[in-house]
Order: structure tokens, then sequence, then C-alpha cells
């Protein structure tokens, strides 16, 4: 099974890394959240990555095209011209990266890789700045259940704030940054059959507008409900949190 990975937005809320490389290459814990992203997909047997880059896509590039370099230690033999990789932990992946254009909508971008999904049954789909500990195998299992075309997993984010039970004036509760009761929102994590890219007709469009609309106008769409840890690396203030839950050893995310 194949998994796509949407990695080519200019990610300007946080400019503060993005001035130099793309959102996916921002680091968490010394390595890029694209690599996280892939190393939770490849914990439930998915090795078979594709990557729709854009905006300065060429670093992703790069990055793969260097892995090696990334991850292990190098001996360079100048006089011979020879590079020696010593105990390289090399990841069972085969990586498609795919230039999708700069100003392409997330629609626009599945449909430009929809020639390299010929022959899939159903694929995953996910974001390129976003980590859950949400069950992969378990959403997929739930996809070829209900034989929809669209599996959308749905979160309760946790508020950035306190709430406060009342009773007129007198504060009868606190609960400090409880899930968001709402509602569920759209965490990202896709399961899609592949005549789901037929609802984008135009590179511009966001898949989460008209063609998602469309398709759940035509009772094409069910959600798989999680409710463990999720969170988007939106903002600066989002990658902090994600780096202080790695380096203190507790991110929910790792599962590898």
């Amino acid at each position: 099974m194949k998994a796509v990975i949407l990695a080519g937005g200019m990610g300007t809320r946080i400019a503060e890394e993005t001035s130099v490389r793309p959102k996916p290459m921002v680091e968490v814990g010394g390595r890029p959240i694209l690599w996280h992203i892939l190393k939770l997909y490849s914990h439930y047997g998915i090795n078979d990555f594709i990557i729709c880059c854009g905006f300065k896509g060429y670093v992703i590039k790069e990055y793969f095209a260097n892995y090696f370099l990334h991850t292990s230690d190098v001996t360079f033999d100048m006089t011979n011209n020879k590079m020696t990789v010593h105990g390289s932990a090399a990841e069972p992946w085969r990586v498609t990266l795919v230039d999708t254009g700069d100003t392409s909508g997330t629609g626009g971008r599945l449909r430009r890789v929809a020639q390299y999904l010929e022959g899939e049954e159903s694929f995953c789909m996910t974001y390129g700045d976003g980590v859950s500990d949400v069950n992969i195998g378990a959403s997929i299992a739930f996809h070829k259940e209900h034989s929809k075309l669209v599996t959308i997993t749905s979160v309760q984010p946790s508020s950035r704030y306190g709430v406060l039970g009342l009773d007129g004036t007198t504060v009868t509760s606190f609960q400090e940054k409880p899930p968001d009761e709402a509602g569920w929102i759209n965490g990202g994590f896709f399961v899609l059959s592949p005549e789901a890219i037929e609802a984008v007709t135009d590179d511009s469009q966001m898949f989460e507008r008209e063609p998602l609309e469309t398709l759940v106008s035509q009772g094409e769409v069910c959600t798989f409900h999680h409710r463990g840890f999720w969170q988007a690396m939106d903002t600066l203030r989002d990658k902090m949190q994600l780096e202080e839950l790695w380096s203190k050893g507790s991110a929910p995310w790792k599962s590898w």
C-alpha cells in the first residue's frame, strides 16, 4: 500500500522556520517532521511513499538523495575519491518525489500524482506537518469495511486555554486544556480510493473544499474517530511543544 504526503505548502504561519526550508523539513528532535511521519506509516508496514513537493521542494529531494549522510557516520577518502558509510540505519522505504507546483491546492497536488497510484485499491494520504498516535492499520481496515471512497480520521484537539465551569459569578470547576467538546475536526490522516481523485477538477482546488464537499454530498465519506494524541505543527509554539515532548522521551507518536 502507498502513502501520499502533501509537502508542498509555504508554511507562512511558521515563517521563522520556513524562510529557508519547506515546513515538512522543520526538525523535531534533530529530524524533519516528514521523517517522523514516514516512520509512523512504516510502523504499520507502509513503506512506499509519494511525496508531493512544491515550495522549496529541492530541499526535500536533497535530503533523501543524501539520506545516509544525514543519518550515518561517514569517512571521506579524499585521495582516492571514496566515501564509506559506517553503520547505516537503512529504512525499508521507497520514496517517489514529485514536483506538484508551488501554488497548487491540495487537490491539485493529489491530481498530479494520480499516475503513481494506478492499480491501487486504496491508499493513505496525510499532510507533511502533523503527527499522531493514530492506529493507521485500524483506519485502513475501517475503510475497507465501509467501502466508501474516503475515510477521514477525525480528532478532538485540546483547547489552548483552561475552561471555567460557572454558576453565575461562582467558579464551580476548572479544567486545564480539555478536549474541544465543540466537535470533531479533520485530523489529516486519510484513506482514499483512487476514484476520489476524480472529484478534483482543477489544480487550484483544495481537496478539503469543493472535491470533498462533493464526495460528502454523494455519501462517499466516512470518519474514523481518533481519541488519542494529535498535533499539527502550524506555528513555532507547536514546534516547541513537539520538541519538548521528544526531548523528554514522551512523544506519543513515537511508535517505532
